[in-house]
């Protein structure tokens, strides 16, 4: 019988424990159902880990990864961690220049990519790295056979294992993107691993499922990765969607029992866009967990969800940086809008432009308090202006309730500022996403002469095509829910809105349209 769920009685808190506990338990099941085991996987990170150690990469050092969705992401992160490198996942649809420029920025020694990424061949080269630098899934100019350099290696773990970290990218949405630095850890990669899955439960009050974790977005963001390498120090069994699909998500669930999964708001909202008939096709009834992030969540949006799947909905908010805020769906019932209180030892403060304390439901600067130190990559400045003492941001508005509850309100570099008042798209979009004609919605500033900025809606309609005065209707719409000066003055419709596979909107590469040749403020 295939074993899917962890049938230990406690949790090694470890992915390489967990692989010599339990070598035939399947470990992560890829796109095209090859299902991978704990000691399969576990033999493939020893000989990466073997390997750069040969190449003579040590630790402090860095290597970074384009791959697409499967196991050998998590594996090339595992191996990373038992030998003291930091880790940086590259997001594959990155032009050369822009791959070149990370791999570049982070110093990095050993770039690991797939033959289906030929801009990694481009960005290689760019950025200076040897062939025998470069390793690839696949035939790829000027990489070396990772199969091939992988048979050269010991399966065995390596000789002196020490634990590493990961250094993300910010996504770069106002400026280019920097690294994440924190030290290394002072414990072995065991333990490191261990207080990591201690504290994920901790934070994101993890439910012990003990069972199997549905991946739906790119490994080379965040979330994904992280719940991916928590899932599998949990003795946890990985399902790994290639490209997310809504209905694709639901027979997954029901093909795997899974019993946890990791949603954005786009995609809860275009699962309750699938028809009745579909909806109600699958069995979800393994589901104990779904968490989601990434964006505020529309309030209409989430209770569909709740009514849909049940009061097993629960929400955080977080950031590369840390932080940490967390609300189950019983707490959100409570406090609608709310995306939970402080978690673990983080504390909260919402700080006024002046630098003063905000009161309770005024919005202001969010800053959560500096539990573990970092720096971006080599830029001190920026480093230093997400600081307020021992305090740091990054660059989100909101507002606590009295009861120290979080509530987002937008992005400093997304809000509209019209006549000199202050406009959160995400309340609009929220507002947009109800009617039943838009599929998908983003609201910017553009420019106005009178009042600086003007709101626009741009809209992806559910049907494809735009019925007559749907423009007038929508705005209209706003306006019957919404304070009149939030609502936007013109509505554009076009079929699909540039988001990152994680599901976030590139707000700042819409915005860049309207306000081309035209001095804004950013």
């Amino acid at each position: 019988m295939t074993e899917y769920a962890s049938s230990s009685a406690e949790h090694l808190g470890s992915f390489w424990r967990e692989a010599t506990a339990h070598p035939d338990r399947i470990a992560v099941i890829n796109p095209n159902k090859d299902e991978i085991t704990f000691g399969e996987l576990h033999k493939v990170c020893n000989r990466i880990s073997n390997g750069l150690v040969t190449m003579g990469l040590r630790p402090g050092e860095g290597i970074a990864a384009a791959l697409p969705n499967d196991h050998l992401m998590p594996a090339v992160y595992l191996a990373a961690h038992q030998v003291g490198l930091y880790f940086t996942p590259l997001n594959y649809h990155l032009t050369a220049a822009e791959m070149a420029y990370v791999v570049t920025d982070s110093e990095t020694r050993a770039f690991f990519a797939d033959s289906s990424l030929p801009a990694a061949s481009e960005a290689a080269a760019s950025a200076g790295l040897g062939r025998d630098q470069c390793l690839s899934r696949g035939s790829l100019p000027g990489f070396q056979d990772l199969e091939t350099w992988m048979a050269a290696q010991s399966g065995l773990p390596p000789a002196n294992r020490i634990a590493g970290q990961r250094m993300l990218y910010t996504s770069g949405t106002s400026g280019r993107p920097k690294g994440v630095r924190r030290r290394l850890p002072v414990v072995g990669p065991d333990e490191a691993a261990a207080q990591a899955s201690q504290n994920h439960r901790r934070v994101y009050r993890w439910r012990e499922t003990g069972s199997v974790h549905l991946i739906t977005g790119p490994l080379y963001h965040a979330a994904p990765l992280a719940y991916s390498i928590q899932s599998l120090h949990l003795g946890q069994t990985v399902v790994v969607m290639g490209r997310w699909d809504a209905e694709q998500t639901l027979a997954l669930i029901e093909r795997y029992r899974v019993t946890s999964v990791h949603l954005v708001p786009t995609m809860m909202v275009r699962l309750l866009r699938l028809p009745d008939e579909i909806k109600g096709r699958y069995d979800l009834s393994s589901l104990q967990q779904v968490l989601h992030a990434a964006a505020p969540c529309p309030p209409a949006v989430k209770r569909e969800m709740l009514d849909w799947w049940g009061p097993m909905v629960d929400e955080y908010y977080a950031a590369s940086e840390g932080g940490g805020t967390f609300a189950t769906a019983e707490e959100w019932l409570q406090r609608p809008g709310t995306v939970g209180s402080p978690q673990g030892s983080y504390k909260i403060r919402i700080l006024r432009e002046d630098g003063t304390d905000a009161d309770p439901l005024e919005p202001g600067m969010i800053y959560f308090s500096l539990l573990e130190d970092f720096a971006y990559f080599k830029d001190p400045d920026k480093t230093a202006a997400n600081r307020s003492g021992d305090w740091f941001t990054v660059g989100d508005i909101g507002y606590l309730d009295d009861d120290n509850y979080l509530y987002l309100c937008d992005r400093r570099a997304d809000t509209v500022i019209s006549g000199g008042v202050n406009i959160y798209p995400a309340e609009v979009e929220a507002v947009l996403l109800t009617h039943p004609a838009v599929s998908d919605v983003a609201v910017i500033g553009v420019p106005d002469d009178e009042y600086g900025e003007a709101v626009k809606a741009v809209v992806v309609p559910t049907s494809g095509s735009v019925a007559p005065d749907l423009d007038a209707g929508l705005i209209e719409y706003c306006r019957a829910r919404l304070a009149h000066f939030k609502c936007p003055r013109s509505v554009d419709f076009r079929e699909t809105l540039p988001r990152y596979d994680s599901g976030k909107l590139y707000r700042r590469r819409l915005r860049d349209e309207y306000w081309k040749g035209t001095e804004r403020r950013i």
